[in-house]
């Protein structure tokens, strides 16, 4: 999914402008960014958390030379996504939305 079809399942959902729906996603999307630049979590209901991890400086190996190379401390985002997308995505890989065991 792209910002574009965003932008188009918004217009055609909320019934805004196609200029409106585009700038409404770019406002929320860049909200989002702002939030997680800061370090601050994001958390959507139902969705999921972005929340920014600090990964210390660590040991690493060049798997061409094998050579010992540091690699620098860095903050790295991570998505978890909610128990209700978990539920929704693995209801949506069991066929008929039923449960396995009604052999």
């Amino acid at each position: 999914m792209t910002r574009a079809d965003l932008s188009e399942a918004v217009y055609q959902k909320v019934g805004l402008s196609r200029t409106e729906s585009a700038e409404l996603v770019e406002l929320v999307l860049q909200e989002i960014s702002d939030c997680i630049v800061r370090g601050e979590p994001v958390k959507l209901s139902s969705f999921g958390s972005f929340i920014v991890r600090a990964k210390g400086e660590r040991i690493g190996r060049n798997p061409k030379t094998g050579e010992e190379v540091p690699i620098a401390p860095r903050r790295v985002m991570v998505f978890k996504p909610s128990n209700v997308l978990k539920q929704r995505i693995n209801g949506s890989l069991v066929p008929n939305g039923g449960d396995e065991d009604d052999d």
